[in-house]
């Protein structure tokens, strides 16, 4: 059995009432990466998200779609705020969706690939982000629009990831849906990355784990509507290349790393109390 069939009889199984846990450990290889990774995707597919909040009318993106914010909440957590401030109809925000895909390192780690974005933009240039973007008409829902866009963005078939879960939506400053659909790569070496020049100008991976540790990271105050909450910004560096990967970004990091590894950041996440 290939890695992707077993990746998927094993996801599903995962899914459904009382899987059979000795047929599971039948599907593990042999090697201990494939192990780790078809418990990763049993794991992630006994996740369930927050309940989500209507589709939108209106709210401010990007002149190409693509999701950029300084904030990073949680949808449920600002709903109460905003509904006690704000007209109802104004509430339901845009749907977007970005692709958390994660592969196993050589050393064993669960890594995340991540994009910076074009210098020749004219917004958010040179900024680093998941791929992803604002939902398409024809997009049935997250999961294709995260597909979707990585496709378009970084050259990803979507054939070659298996989708393990979508996470609560966070909302942006803007007031942009974003939801994050988690993926994993069995085989990396599948992957060819291709950046499409005109949105990226870099695809590059870093260790999930580091957005639950207090290294390389800082944060800063801000308010929103009143509420006081952090940014965060994690410095990584790759090669003779160093990137700050923070706000939006680090904040869905930050809550999928925390969903993978089971435990909590070594720091204080979010000060907002809605």
């Amino acid at each position: 059995m290939n890695w992707r069939s077993a990746l998927t009889r094993a996801s599903a199984m995962a899914a459904s009432p009382g899987p059979n846990q000795n047929a599971l450990s039948n599907l593990v290889a042999s090697d201990r990466r494939s192990h780790r990774l078809l418990r990763l995707a049993q794991q992630l597919r006994l996740y369930r998200p927050s309940s989500l909040s209507a589709d939108a009318d209106e709210t401010v993106v990007d002149d190409r779609g693509k999701v950029f914010s300084t904030m990073a909440l949680p949808e449920s957590a600002a709903a109460a705020h905003l509904t006690g401030t704000r007209p109802m109809e104004k509430l339901a925000p845009k749907r977007a969706a970005v692709l958390v895909c994660l592969f196993e390192g050589d050393r064993g780690e669960f890594r995340v690939i991540l994009t910076k974005r074009s210098s020749n933009l004219s917004t958010h240039s040179g900024e680093v982000s998941l791929p992803g973007g604002k939902a398409d008409e024809g997009d049935a829902d997250d999961r294709e629009t995260a597909l979707r866009e990585a496709k378009e963005e970084i050259g990803l078939d979507p054939s070659l990831v298996t989708i393990v879960a979508v996470l609560e939506p966070f909302l942006s400053k803007h007031l942009l849906r974003v939801a994050p659909v988690i993926s994993i790569l069995p085989n990396k070496q599948a992957f060819r990355p291709a950046a499409n020049t005109s949105e990226v100008d870099e695809i590059f991976d870093a260790p999930l784990e580091m957005f639950l540790k207090d290294e390389n990271r800082r944060s800063e105050e801000r308010d929103w509507m009143g509420v006081n909450y952090l940014v965060h910004y994690f410095d990584y560096i790759a090669g003779n290349k160093k990137f700050v990967i923070w706000g939006l970004t680090a904040g869905i990091l930050i809550r999928v790393a925390s969903v993978v590894y089971q435990r909590p950041p070594s720091f204080i996440e979010q000060i907002s109390k809605l």
